[in-house]
């Protein structure tokens, strides 16, 4: 992980990238228990960030394999810690 974020913030918080066609609320709610779940997300997930994705919902599916892509490279560009985004 520190190999695909060399610019780490240590003033940031590490972030999951991801996308679902649910609800973020609902998706982040089943990470949590454990359901088709990222266990950094389920061991160590507090809370969703909305201001660093909500302009981007919602898309169709290729947009979001894009999207996903993008956010996860200008997230580490600003210093956070990024796990997922592929």
């Amino acid at each position: 992980m520190q190999d695909e974020n060399p610019r780490r913030d240590f003033e940031k918080p590490c972030v999951y990238v991801g996308m679902t066609g649910i609800n973020p609320v609902k998706r982040f709610e089943n990470h949590k228990a454990g359901y088709k779940a990222s266990g950094y997300v389920k061991k160590y997930g507090i809370r969703l960030m909305p201001e660093l994705y909500e302009e981007l919902n919602p898309l169709l599916y290729d947009e979001a394999v894009i999207a996903e892509q993008g956010l996860a490279r200008k997230l580490r560009a600003a210093g956070y810690t990024v796990v997922g985004g592929h």
